[in-house]
């Protein structure tokens, strides 16, 4: 084996041979193992024949002389060293171990091999383009990739629930005609199930579980080239105008706790990989609550979270990210794990040419301590906002405050201060994590006993509300009153400032049983029933999109008091002491709510009417025309309805219901 390079990392074809570069800082010596077209038998092995200490990179070059040195040959890495868990050390050269940069994996029995391919640039892009929507006009729909279309009849049975099958035109004429501009990918890096799950039967369906970083699963995939699959199902997404978001799991791996399985990163260097816990480095810090935490404070693990962002968006051709527990990606402090929104990660992220221009979205928490960081992200970057999530649930389900509901509507200012924008807050009702929209309306409490926790796991607290029968039922009058109460949270949600969230199947009325926390439910629980879509819940959600993408309704700046009037039923300015009375329905001191938005190019009313009874609503001067109400089916008046007509006074909004009016005048 001649010396090769130091980098690029990983193991990279050129034509004439491969170079393996493969980081350990710790090890004494690292070795490349070639393996049969099965993986059954290894077939060849070399020592990789030089270490550069201050890269802490071990490399060699196997020139094409080699019968092993070429495309698609499998391979995997032993790693020598002392093993002193006490010290932080875990080496076992009896182990076959993963090369963390493998663009390619196949699992074999109890160990994963990289498969090398021929170079990353082999894929006809042709002439795609990133759309480069602008985060004001951005509309994320997250979406699990095999839920989507596992049961949509309309797509051959061979594509569904693969990246083919989001490809297919059935699944993007469905997401282009219903307006969203840029599909939230569940993980999609190749991860595997935790022992746990299948001693149960489960699997880690989500996929929060991530083992190889550079490459995408081949659970997801109809044919066995999962890299083209991927890239085709992209080209395809943007050929409608619409980007891809990747959920990227950078806060802990596979291989769990102490007692979790050797399989990558823990045999080559233990150490440098993970967090360990001071007074005894056998142990892991858990951040993630999954058995270990990732130390992007190393250099060798920030150049692999970028190496591997860079690697998605310059060759996979995605067009952000959105990641997981993402305060551990700011944890700087090495004595106290505090966060820090100048660490070194924001601070790679903010000077690096291709990742600086991409979507970057965070789920700004974990549980470590002071793991709570909504709004303290560096600006620029988009956070899930569970605030709006739990506010706007409890104003239109629980009897919230006016206030509360206002500062959501606004781009929740408590929380975002310039030079953040409003759009940097992510507004969500529901996301994958907890209830489907139909399941908040319809479940008092949680229905877990699947997961084989004793209905232990997911949250407690949904703010929910079943109307009276926990569950599915036959009561027209629950059902009909489900249905309005789903139009509302979802126009509340998609008529805010702020950027929208929808969670897949939640525009056609998708159900998991009560189930909210299905992780590890691959089956009918988690996937999309397209034959029992509602068709109308689909048309409002579209209606409700066309409105806000042609209006904007409260615009993409901050909002001062001349922007917005604040206005009671009467007609009447609120009072400092309207603000944060609960809607009790005491002396008339209803949640019912007016927003006159007078800075748009088009006047505009929103109007909120959260109570049983109907409100009568007193206009501003002049005509208005209803553009949307929710208490319709499709949130339009059917022909004939005098709502549609033209008003000057008097506006009746049913109970439980949102109006948007645009002024005629």
């Amino acid at each position: 084996m001649q010396t090769g390079n130091p980098y690029p990392l990983g193991a990279h074809w050129d034509g004439k041979g491969i170079n393996f570069a493969v980081f350990s800082q710790h090890a004494t010596a690292i070795e490349i193992c070639f393996f049969d077209d099965a993986g059954a038998s290894e077939i060849a092995r070399f020592t990789l024949p030089v270490y550069s200490p201050s890269k802490g990179v071990w490399h060699g070059y196997l020139p094409v002389s080699h019968s092993v040195s070429r495309p698609h040959v499998l391979y995997g890495l032993r790693a020598h060293g002392v093993y002193a868990p006490e010290q932080g050390h875990r080496f076992d050269s009896d182990k076959i171990l993963l090369d963390p940069y493998a663009r390619e994996v196949v699992p074999v029995g109890a160990y994963f091999l990289g498969r090398i391919v021929e170079n990353d640039h082999d894929f006809a892009w042709e002439e795609d383009r990133p759309p480069a929507i602008p985060i004001a006009k951005t509309v994320l729909y997250e979406l699990h990739l095999k839920g989507f279309s596992q049961s949509n009849p309309a797509i051959p049975a061979t594509l569904r629930g693969t990246y083919a099958g989001l490809a297919h035109p059935a699944s993007l004429h469905h997401l282009k005609k219903l307006g969203v501009t840029a599909l939230s990918l569940l993980p999609v890096h190749y991860s595997v199930d935790e022992d746990r799950l299948v001693r149960m039967g489960l699997s880690n369906y989500w996929g929060y579980n991530t083992l190889a970083f550079f490459a995408p699963s081949a659970r997801l995939a109809a044919g066995n080239a999962p890299r083209d699959e991927f890239r085709a199902m992209v080209k395809a997404i943007h050929a409608q105008g619409m980007e891809v978001i990747l959920d990227v799991v950078f806060n802990h791996t596979a291989e769990t706790d102490e007692k979790g399985a050797t399989l990558s990163f823990r045999g080559l260097d233990n150490a440098s990989y993970y967090r360990l816990q001071e007074n005894n480095k056998t142990y892991y810090e858990n951040h993630a609550g999954c058995g270990n935490t990732l130390d992007i404070r190393q250099p060798c693990v920030l150049q692999l979270v970028m190496d591997s962002l860079r690697y998605w968006v310059s060759v996979m051709h995605v067009d952000g990210f959105r990641f997981d527990l993402a305060t551990v990606l700011g944890r700087a402090n090495p004595h106290h794990g505090g966060f820090d929104n100048r660490s070194a990660f924001f601070t790679a992220i903010a000077q690096d040419p291709i990742l600086s221009r991409v979507k970057l979205i965070v789920e700004p928490w974990d549980i470590g301590a002071g793991g709570y960081q909504v709004g303290n992200f560096p600006a620029g970057w988009l956070e899930w906002n569970d605030n709006f999530r739990d506010t706007v649930r409890r104003y239109w389900l629980h009897q919230g405050q006016r206030g509360a509901l206002a500062m959501r509507l606004c781009g929740s200012s408590d929380r975002f201060h310039p030079p953040r924008l409003p759009c940097e807050s992510v507004n969500y009702i529901v996301s994958h994590d907890g209830f489907t929209l139909h399941d908040l309306v319809s479940y008092q409490e949680r229905h877990n006993h699947a997961n084989g926790e004793s209905n232990r796991d997911g949250h407690g607290d949904n703010i929910s509300t079943n109307f009276g029968v926990e569950g599915e039922t036959d009561d027209f009058k629950i059902n009909r009153l489900r249905a309005r109460m789903k139009r509302a949270l979802l126009a509340t949600n998609l008529l805010a400032q702020g950027t929208p969230m929808l969670c897949a199947g939640d525009e056609l009325g998708h159900t998991q049983n009560g189930n909210n926390n299905p992780y590890c439910q691959d089956n009918a629980t988690t996937w999309i029933d397209w034959t029992q879509a509602d068709h109308h819940l689909i048309a409002f959600t579209a209606h409700v999109l066309h409105l806000r993408k042609h209006y904007q309704p409260l615009g993409n700046q901050w909002l001062t008091e001349q922007d917005v009037i604040w206005f009671l039923p009467n007609g009447n300015p609120l009072q400092a002491s309207d603000w944060n009375r609960l809607h009790d329905g005491i002396n008339g001191n209803h949640g019912t709510l007016g927003c006159w938005i007078r800075n748009a190019s088009t006047p505009l009313l929103l109007l909120f009417n959260p109570e049983a009874a109907d409100c009568h609503f007193t206009l501003p001067a002049g005509g208005w025309s209803v553009l949307l109400d929710t208490r319709y089916d499709e949130g339009q008046a059917p022909a004939g309805v005098l709502d549609n007509a033209r008003m000057e006074s008097l506006y009746t909004l049913h109970g439980y219901s949102l109006a948007l009016l645009r002024c005629l005048d």
